[in-house]
């Protein structure tokens, strides 16, 4: 299974970012083969459209679960079409986040928050 992290860093050791649309950067584990790949975030400063254009990052790369912190309404709407499940992670690192999302210990998310949130 292809999990996918937002992150404040380029490591496993980074934090989680609760911005999902403009976080730094996504680390993409695939659970089965502990295979990881750190993904900058392109879309975090662009003027607008980042959820959309995250979202589309997660389908282009296979992702069924989404590990974040909130989703804007419009990236919502892209991972729901995809049938990714997103789940609230913890202000710890990425490496616990997985640990705990395998032992089933993350909430999942089914509210969003107002558009734009992430850009303040």
């Amino acid at each position: 299974m292809k999990i996918c992290i937002s992150s404040t860093g380029n490591s496993m050791e980074s934090q989680m970012d609760p911005r999902f649309g403009r976080c730094e950067f996504f680390a993409i584990v695939d659970t089965e083969t502990n295979e990881t790949k750190l993904i900058d975030n392109a879309a975090a400063k662009s003027g607008g459209g980042a959820g959309i254009a995250a979202g589309q990052l997660m389908v282009d790369n296979d992702v069924e679960v989404l590990i974040t912190g909130n989703v804007g309404p419009n990236a919502n709407d892209v991972l729901k079409a995809a049938k990714i499940k997103i789940v609230r992670g913890k202000k710890v690192s990425l490496n616990e986040n997985v640990e705990m999302f395998k032992k089933n210990e993350l909430e999942v998310i089914d509210t969003t928050v107002p558009s734009h949130s992430g850009m303040k």
